[in-house]
């Protein structure tokens, strides 16, 4: 009987190269399907599309388990990440220290711990803040309610003034009426009035001149304040000016002048308010000289001194 050929099996070497090339491209595979997922979900966390960042990276801890560290790892950053508004340091924490847990050998172990540390700290600088934010809040609540406050007593301060000032005016005009006025002096280079008594300075004003103030007044129209003196000859209320002294404006020597020049002294000076002709504030009228050659003062002003100052008072005026 014939001895049976008894020979090894060998296995084809193309089918072991289609094996190992199979296997090989099925790795490859898992590999680019990864990197794409890992690429979407950077992607998504850049378009500040947190949430379905996370997703991604869940995505891949559940279908790549060999991924799970790099995953975890870029999931503590997302959820630490401050612009992110559901922003969650516990969450965050959970991530890294399950990295450091399951993953002893990661490449991200280091940097896993290390955001471990700056995550806790950065926890405590958002308490403190937080707690120094409220304590502005109340602060800034307690700083209007002293402003409402504040604004109250300058209110009853306002009031208090003005009745310190409409006192003192009350007073004041009862010891000028109590003493008669002899003399008013005005001062065309000081744009200035002054009542007298007996020599003694009752109370100041100041005054707007005519338009050419400098030196005395020549001829009817030349826009000077006379200069000289004179006395007050009479008083009158006008839509104009209010109301209005009357100086006796021209003496004896301003008609010389005017003669001896071949023209008209001119006349109707007077020392007169502001009236409603002329568009001028009680605090700037005097700043500059506007009349026809009078003296000007507030309304408020030519009132007062229509009450202190008698007619026939003498007027004088220098330059």
């Amino acid at each position: 009987m014939r001895k049976p050929d008894i020979r090894p099996f060998k296995i084809p070497f193309y089918l072991i190269a289609a094996s190992i090339l199979l296997s090989g491209c099925s790795h490859l595979n898992d590999r680019q399907q990864t990197k794409a997922i890992f690429a979407e979900a950077t992607d998504l966390f850049y378009q500040e599309n947190y949430t379905a960042s996370l997703d991604k990276y869940s995505e891949i801890i559940e279908n790549y388990p060999t991924e799970t560290d790099r995953a975890l790892f870029e999931m503590g950053l997302v959820y630490a990440f401050p612009k992110n508004g559901q922003k969650n340091y516990q969450k965050s924490l959970e991530c890294f220290q399950r990295l450091i847990t399951d993953f002893p050998e990661s490449n991200y172990l280091q940097n896993s711990k290390t955001m471990i540390f700056n995550i806790k700290n950065s926890a405590l600088k958002d308490q403190s803040i937080a707690s120094q934010q409220i304590q502005i809040k109340t602060l800034k609540h307690e700083i209007h309610g002293k402003e409402n406050e504040i604004k109250a007593l300058q209110k009853k301060i306002n009031a208090l003034e003005k009745n310190i000032e409409t006192t003192t005016q009350k007073f004041t005009d009862y010891a000028l009426r109590k003493r008669s006025v002899d003399r008013v002096l005005i001062e065309k280079s000081k744009r200035q009035l002054t009542l007298i008594s007996h020599g003694e300075i009752l109370k100041s004003y100041k005054v707007a001149l005519g338009g050419n103030p400098i030196g005395p007044k020549e001829r009817k129209g030349d826009k000077k304040t006379p200069e000289g003196i004179y006395t007050i000859e009479g008083r009158h209320n006008s839509n104009r000016f209010h109301l209005s002294l009357r100086i006796s404006y021209p003496n004896v020597k301003d008609r010389k002048r005017a003669r001896e020049l071949g023209a008209s002294p001119g006349g109707d000076i007077m020392i007169h308010g502001i009236g409603k002709e002329v568009s001028l504030s009680d605090s700037d009228h005097w700043r500059a000289d506007w009349t026809e050659g009078c003296i000007a003062v507030t309304n408020e002003e030519i009132e007062e001194i229509a009450r202190l100052v008698p007619d026939g008072t003498t007027i004088d005026i220098k330059p």
